[in-house]
């Protein structure tokens, strides 16, 4: 079974909602995601408040973010794309848990969760793209 879907979101912290919604719209069409269906949309609300957060610096914008979900030959991936300042890939670094304060958190959730982040660059119209991969 494949699925492939994607929806644009104002970028806010009022949509991130929004996105865990659509995530679990989408992967409640494939059987075999339930059991990491949580985790899933757990990796994609904090890279999503990453970009509300640091690519915008949690400014106002009438800007959009894009989230793509695709799901073919047992590899799940999860696209997010915006128009923020530019991501710098070696600066993002999860925290240490021993360092274990407010924030820092969720690019270590990511990590534990995904199996591959990407950073690309690649996509006309956007400046950041970012690629979570699991495979199952």
């Amino acid at each position: 079974m494949s699925v492939k879907e994607q929806k644009d979101f104002d970028v806010n912290a009022a949509s991130l909602k929004e996105i865990r919604a659509f995530a679990r719209e989408v992967l409640s069409k494939v059987p075999e995601l339930e059991s990491t269906t949580d985790d899933v949309v757990l990796a994609l609300a904090e890279a999503a408040q990453n970009v509300v957060k640091h690519a915008y610096n949690g400014h106002p914008t009438t800007d959009q973010m894009r989230v793509e979900i695709c799901y073919e030959n047992k590899v799940l991936t999860l696209e997010l794309l915006d128009k923020g300042d530019p991501a710098v890939p070696e600066n993002i670094k999860p925290r240490k848990l021993d360092e274990i304060r407010p924030g820092g958190l969720g690019t270590f959730f990511i990590g534990q969760i995904m199996d591959e982040i990407v950073f690309k660059t690649s996509r006309k119209d956007w400046i950041n793209h970012l690629v979570l991969t699991k495979r199952y």
